[in-house]
């Protein structure tokens, strides 16, 4: 029985990977190859030691401020002294490598950082214990420094002072993206109808959230150019100097394309800000630690722009659920909150009115903890402490790797899976100064030119069932790509993650594929006569 793939036009390619992995999967004997999902098969795992070290070394002060309890009771750990025990624990233990590591991380918050050692240690002890509520709930007070550290130098490339900046500690990226969204609309900042700038391509939720119901935001697209290297263009750019445009949303580097924002691209924002002070920008920018030299758009225009950084994929950690937003302290987002109309403000006094006396002083990054729990849950609000301990760790690992070996190691990685999978391909990866290589999009149109010429491709993309080619490929090889037309991307082509699978993996993706392309070829030079 022929199927109808027509059927599976509208869904997400989140939701469209599903009937693939069962059409790759239904032969049996043949190895079913996803290389649609961005959830690498590597980790960190010093922090994630020093994590469960730490928490053990928590669990004894614990004990010890119930020492005289039986059965397993501990109280909330002290502060007097603790610097000293903890030193003892770290000379007991110096055969256990993530406690060495916390002995190194203590004298780098201390002579580093420049933070009291004994605060940071009950911090992190009462933070890993997750004996009390988040305080403060938008994120701990230490924890934020460190982690603001972290993203000040990895994403910031250190142009902006780290006292500047303010965090909110969220569930990985995705929390940040419905946060986001849900406190602009309920403060007014984007309204039904308002338009909206998208770059593209652009992971598929900034493209469907904004469609929505609830929003209704009408969009408008910043297509990125495939023969230049996936860069916007002026033309494409100029279209946020429209003062209809409310906000520009991105991702840098890009997905699925996988290349940073050109200097010239972000200079080229930073001009339109200038005649746009009212521009919000919101940029992801979880793929910036596999880019070299990179700045994100916060580095050129930090008033207008919110940050979103998750840890998900630098540090393997996509169940932890680890994210911040970044917001400068003085940012257009809290400068529009006071241009509101009276009317709106008055709305506003009554929806955080249980918060404090004088709403109007209350900041856009502070509605947003507040919005994540509907206003009334806000002294409950914030990221589990034990969450925002782990984050810490990572942010430390990250800081204290002076060389970036971690860094270089994991680059060095995907792109050997690279040039496994095009070299069994028969081609040559771009080579872009700009390339992450985090994901790949293969065009099965120029891969086919690029084999064996432009009337064989032309050919290719005129067969029947050829805008199905994805699901050809899932039934025929076993391979899961995911489309790239889900992320808008304008042309035909699969994405495949380099971060998931195994090099000798990823040849054998490029084989398959290579095979399939031969086959087809041959059916070309029968039709053709060429035979």
């Amino acid at each position: 029985m022929t199927t109808d793939y027509a059927q599976y036009a509208k869904l997400s390619p989140f939701e469209l990977k599903d009937e693939l992995i069962k059409l790759a999967s239904s032969r049996e004997n043949r190895l079913m190859l996803n290389a649609g999902r961005g959830n690498p098969n590597f980790l960190a795992t010093l922090p994630r030691r020093a994590f469960f070290r730490l928490g053990l070394f928590a669990t004894a002060e614990a004990e010890l401020s119930f020492s005289y309890m039986p059965n397993g009771i501990g109280g909330l750990p002290k502060i007097e002294g603790i610097e000293g025990r903890f030193e003892r624990f770290v000379s007991d233990h110096q055969d256990q490598p993530g406690v060495v590591f916390l002995g190194r991380a203590l004298s780098y918050v201390r002579d580093q950082i420049g933070l009291d050692g004994s605060a940071f240690l009950h911090e992190m002890v009462e933070g890993i214990l997750g004996s009390n509520y988040p305080v403060p709930p938008r994120m701990l007070k230490l924890s934020e420094k460190i982690v603001r550290e972290y993203i000040v130098k990895e994403m910031i490339g250190g142009f902006i002072p780290s006292g500047s900046v303010d965090l909110f500690a969220v569930e990985g990226g995705t929390a940040a993206m419905a946060y986001i969204f849900n406190t602009m609309k309920q403060n007014g900042l984007v309204k039904r109808g308002d338009k909206v700038a998208i770059g593209l391509p652009v992971f598929t939720p900034y493209i469907e959230i904004p469609e929505l119901a609830e929003y209704g935001l009408h969009e408008v697209a910043i297509n990125a150019d495939p023969n230049a290297g996936w860069q916007y263009s002026d033309a494409e750019l100029d279209k946020l100097r429209d003062p209809a445009v409310k906000v520009f949303f991105c991702v840098n580097p890009s997905n699925p394309p996988s290349v940073k924002m050109d200097d010239a691209g972000l200079a080229r924002i930073a001009e339109i800000v200038k005649e746009r002070p009212d521009l919000i920008i919101l940029t992801d920018d979880v793929y910036g630690t596999f880019a070299d030299d990179f700045h994100s758009l916060f580095a050129v225009c930090p008033r207008n722009t919110l940050l979103v950084y998750s840890f998900s994929k630098y540090f393997g950690c996509t169940g932890w659920r680890l994210g911040v937003i970044a917001a400068h302290k003085q940012n257009v987002m809290d400068a529009q909150l006071e241009a509101l109309p009276e009317d709106f403000k008055k709305e506003m006094d009554v929806r955080y009115g249980s918060l404090l006396p004088d709403v109007r002083s209350l900041r856009f990054i502070d509605r947003l903890v507040a919005d994540s729990r509907a206003v009334a849950l806000n002294h409950t609000a914030g990221l589990s402490t034990p969450q925002q301990v782990q984050m810490v760790l990572f942010s430390l690992f990250a800081l204290m790797d002076a060389g970036d070996g971690y860094k270089k190691e994991l680059k060095t990685l995907i792109r050997r899976r690279e040039a496994a999978l095009y070299r069994e391909l028969g081609l040559e990866p771009e080579s872009d100064p700009n390339a992450v290589d985090y994901y790949t999009l293969l065009d099965m149109k120029e891969i086919a030119r690029k084999i064996y010429g432009d009337e064989f491709s032309d050919w290719l993309v005129k067969r029947p069932g050829a805008s199905d080619f994805l699901f050809r490929i899932a039934d025929e090889t076993g391979i899961v790509l995911l489309p790239g037309s889900g992320f808008g991307a304008q042309q035909s082509a699969g994405r495949a993650s380099l971060a998931n699978l195994n090099e000798y993996e990823y040849a054998a993706i490029g084989r398959a594929l290579r095979g399939m392309a031969d086959e087809r070829y041959a059916e070309f030079r029968k039709e053709k006569g060429k035979g």
